[in-house]
């Protein structure tokens, strides 16, 4: 493993932090590698936490289509990080297994439903070419109204933001 690029906070060693350190530890029960390096900039942790806890824990979305999205997200980007933090979520979100190994596969195989196909082309498009073709966001159309498809596309749009942090700042296990 490469060597973080930007030394960690320790939880607790910074008494200006004791705010945001605390809601990290009631939005999440503990203050990962990711958000020791955020605390770096309090404002910026600040943000990210009430960004991501607001994607995460308060939106629409089923936690399994979430779960889904971040870990192909993670593959997409090469984010191991990302993926060993999510697998756990997705399984108890019901992701099964078989589909979590699918996920894994540049590939998308037949083991996932129109919607969740729908979904991972989704993400897979937002991710590798950036632009959403209209034949495609026409596709999410039926199956979302307008504020899951603005969830679905913050989902996407985040979690890619969290996996291009972790890589360029070498943030993992």
């Amino acid at each position: 493993m490469k060597s973080a690029r930007i030394n960690q906070v320790i939880p607790g060693s910074r008494p200006e932090l004791a705010e945001i350190e605390k809601r990290i530890l009631e939005e999440r029960g503990r203050i990962s590698p990711l958000y020791q390096t955020l605390l770096n900039a309090p404002e910026i942790a600040q943000g990210w936490e009430a960004l991501l806890t607001a994607i995460r824990n308060r939106n629409s979305l089923s936690p399994a289509i979430r779960e889904m999205i971040i870990l192909r997200v993670a593959i997409l980007n090469r984010a191991d990080y990302e993926f060993d933090a999510h697998e756990p979520h997705a399984l108890k979100a019901g992701v099964s297994p078989e589909k979590i190994a699918a996920i894994r596969e540049l590939g998308l195989s037949n083991i996932f439903d129109d919607q969740e196909m729908l979904i991972l082309n989704l993400t897979d498009v937002m991710t590798k070419e950036i632009q959403v073709p209209d034949t495609l966001f026409d596709k999410v159309k039926p199956f979302f109204n307008d504020r899951e498809r603005l969830e679905l596309v913050a989902t996407i749009s985040a979690y890619n933001m969290v996996s291009r942090l972790l890589n360029a700042l070498h943030v993992g296990h």
